[in-house]
């Protein structure tokens, strides 16, 4: 696992802290590796989940650091979405 990842799982598991997540979702941040958030908070992994969201590094750390909103970046092709919508719009409000 790359420096990278292991950084941005913890930064995930700071955003939900105590809260919970009703589902699975994978973050694939290209060239990087991916990251999977479930009930169990946020890990390195590249297991099946619900939704998975895909977008380059910029992308992802523009997201993270609150500079993006996800449906724009959705709706302008920046943020990849494939799987279920509703598990995803959960998502957004957990790290919000």
């Amino acid at each position: 696992m790359s420096d990278d990842i292991e950084k941005v799982v913890e930064a995930l598991n700071n955003k939900i802290g105590d809260d919970s997540f009703d589902g699975t979702a994978k973050f694939v941040i290209e060239g990087k590796g991916a990251i999977v958030i479930d009930g169990d908070g946020a890990r390195a992994s590249d297991d099946d989940t619900d939704v998975t969201l895909t977008a380059d590094e910029d992308t992802f750390r523009a997201i993270m650091e609150g500079d993006l909103n996800p449906t724009t970046a959705f709706m302008t092709g920046k943020l990849a979405v494939d799987g279920d919508m509703g598990t995803a719009m959960k998502l957004g409000s957990v790290l919000s």
